[in-house]
């Protein structure tokens, strides 16, 4: 792949997830009564809502500085990872959204992957 090509399609990946979580982060936040329901199937209260939605807009953020975009992606993974746990074992709505979004998430990380290993010395491996 060129590396204008591969320029672009981060970019555009880097757009799409921080949209993607600015919006959610913005719906946790403002206590939009969907979410505010949802959070309290969870169980855990208002204040995991809040933490989540600091933690969405902080990693959409970091996503879109080229410096720190894996790491936003991977900090927005964990948040994908715990969105699906909670809707297959607690909140039990359509969870294959979570796989999707899992899945775009892991492609920007894959394509900005050496910010990781470079940060890590290379332990990780070449690619």
């Amino acid at each position: 792949m060129s590396p204008n090509v591969r320029n672009i399609i981060i970019w555009v990946l880097r757009i799409l997830i921080a949209g993607l979580f600015a919006f959610a982060s913005f719906m946790k936040l403002s206590g939009q009564p969907m979410m505010v329901q949802e959070f309290s199937v969870v169980g855990l209260g208002d204040w995991f809502r809040i933490f989540t939605g600091i933690v969405e807009i902080v990693g959409a953020a970091a996503v879109l500085y080229p410096v720190t975009t894996a790491w936003g992606a991977l900090l927005l993974l964990c948040v994908d990872v715990g969105a699906f746990i909670a809707q297959v074992t607690r909140i039990h709505q359509d969870w294959t959204h979570t796989i999707v979004i899992g899945a775009v998430i892991a492609s920007l990380l894959f394509l900005t992957r050496s910010t990781i290993q470079n940060r890590l010395g290379g332990r990780m491996g070449r690619g």
